[in-house]
């Protein structure tokens, strides 16, 4: 089992163990408030958020010895990394089997670990529109939160925030549909990381 650095202590694999229960419990959660916890999509990865290099550094020596790294990419100007697990992760009847572990870019978050999930919609579309409307299509139920009526459907205010992240050698348009609320976080993306990897290779 890899050691945490003394520095990264207060913040490392183990504690990353710990509250996995407590995520899955509210991405679950999250998940049916949203209609999307029976239409069987795929999950194909996993985020954390850290605030210094010494805590990725950590987390890289971590998952590295459970599995391998196979992008080490730039995207918005910082170092991301995927790491294909040996033993994916079990989140409720989704097995996850890469994480992605972004270095600190200019944020501050005010909580570390585990950030969000990607699910993946199988889609042709090419920018946000066109995702929005077969997300629509799957959960009609989303209909006013894709349109920004959010305010008044649910306790507390979910965000929704459409976004084309790049990396600097994809060449495959992966739009992305985000749905936020308090710490909690799913993305909605067409096309799976491992995809999305290949295609820097074509």
């Amino acid at each position: 089992m890899s050691t945490i650095t003394t520095e990264a202590a207060v913040f490392g694999y183990t504690t990353l163990e710990q509250t996995w229960p407590e995520f899955e419990a509210k991405i679950l959660t999250f998940l049916g408030k949203l209609g999307l916890a029976d239409k069987a999509l795929h999950c194909d990865h996993v985020a954390l958020r850290v605030n210094s290099i010494a805590a990725a550094d950590a987390l890289k020596q971590a998952f590295s010895a459970r599995g391998r790294i196979i992008s080490d990419n730039q995207i918005n100007g910082r170092t991301i990394l995927i790491i294909e697990l040996d033993k994916p992760l079990k989140l409720g009847s989704f097995s996850i089997d890469c994480v992605e572990l972004p270095y600190p870019g200019d944020t501050l978050y005010p909580q570390e670990g585990w950030e969000h999930i990607e699910l993946v919609l199988p889609s042709t579309a090419q920018d946000c529109d066109g995702l929005s409307q077969e997300l629509a299509q799957l959960s009609p139920s989303l209909v006013p939160l894709l349109q920004g009526q959010a305010a008044s459907l649910t306790e507390a205010p979910i965000k929704v925030k459409f976004s084309s992240p790049k990396g600097d050698k994809e060449r495959l348009a992966n739009p992305t549909i985000a749905f936020k609320q308090a710490d909690v976080c799913i993305k909605i993306h067409p096309h799976s990381i491992k995809a999305v990897i290949a295609s820097e290779q074509d």
